[in-house]
């Protein structure tokens, strides 16, 4: 079984509202929840917040403005794959620039995200279990 480690985040704007995105057909052609946060994969030798930090720049244009905080770990288990999923808090500044992982954004409350349908589950899981962000 292989094992990967992928770090998401919650990311918040100075309007009280987090980002998430679009998943790209083309890129993600088997992914039937389209609208998650941002993150993916780490690459080993760098630190967690390093691959945050990463992640939310290449596919977003962001940066982190503070120290992110850790707020969920979930495990996702297929048949070959085991991935763990950190999921963090933290603000962001800038304007959104897309990369092509996705297709379209948005900047919503907690509430407007656990509502809306096509959410990716893990990301549910995160926001149903009433995680209070910073």
């Amino acid at each position: 079984m292989n094992l990967q480690v992928g770090v998401k985040i919650l990311l918040k704007n100075d309007q009280d509202k987090y980002l998430i995105v679009c998943r790209s057909l083309e890129k993600y052609p088997n992914v039937k929840d389209k609208w998650d946060i941002v993150g993916g994969r780490i690459d080993p030798g760098f630190s967690l917040i390093e691959n945050l930090k990463r992640e939310v720049k290449e596919e977003t244009g962001l940066g982190i403005i503070d120290e992110p905080q850790l707020i969920f770990a979930q495990d996702i288990l297929k048949e070959d794959n085991h991935v763990v999923r950190l999921t963090y808090t933290g603000a962001a500044n800038g304007d959104v620039v897309l990369s092509d992982e996705h297709t379209d954004f948005k900047w919503l409350t907690i509430d407007e995200i656990k509502n809306m349908e096509l959410v990716d589950r893990y990301l549910k899981e995160v926001l149903i279990n009433k995680i209070i962000c910073k």
